[in-house]
């Protein structure tokens, strides 16, 4: 009975183990190279300090999307790559309602978290296949699927697109 015994506690240390070394391996990694975005707030993943910092590794190894919209700022329709925003999010585990992009170049505005769920809204680091430059809107730039919904092709929502975009803070 005791060898029984013996052979269940190994095994369900074996169990707990296994759990906490996986789980560690889903942790939100250190960045390597410079950081690109900053998510402070309600994050539940943090990799410094409160906080969930990203290089452009960490941006690019999120799964990818792709869409071709139209914009205010742009004459033809432009092609935008990035992350879901909602990807990004869940990266550092963030909750709350509203988000506050600010922008290199202190831009500010305010995204209700449902937006992410919504709307493919991405995190672009390329248009056109292109890195995004901080001179051409980058390296990142918060971006709407304009073309897929006729409410999004309003003032509101063009507001809240945030190009050269540095950090998002969760509320």
């Amino acid at each position: 009975m005791s060898s029984l015994v013996q052979l269940i506690t190994r095994r369900g240390a074996q169990i707990v183990g296994g759990f906490l070394l996986s789980a560690a391996a889903f942790a939100l990694p250190m960045p390597t190279g410079p950081v690109v975005l900053t998510i402070s707030g309600n994050v539940g993943e943090a990799n410094q300090g409160n906080t969930a910092i990203f290089d452009m590794a960490m941006i690019e190894a999120l799964p990818q999307r792709t869409f071709v919209t139209t914009t205010p700022w742009d004459k033809q329709p432009t092609k935008f790559t990035g992350p879901l925003l909602r990807d990004v999010l869940a990266a550092a585990k963030a909750k709350g309602k509203t988000l506050t992009a600010l922008a290199l170049n202190d831009y500010k505005t305010t995204i209700p978290l449902d937006d992410a769920q919504a709307f493919d809204v991405i995190v672009a680091h390329r248009i056109n296949d292109q890195p995004i430059s901080v001179r051409t809107k980058g390296p990142l730039f918060i971006i709407y699927p304009f073309d897929t919904k006729s409410e999004l092709k309003t003032a509101t929502y063009f507001g809240r697109s945030a190009w050269q975009l540095k950090s998002l803070n969760v509320d």
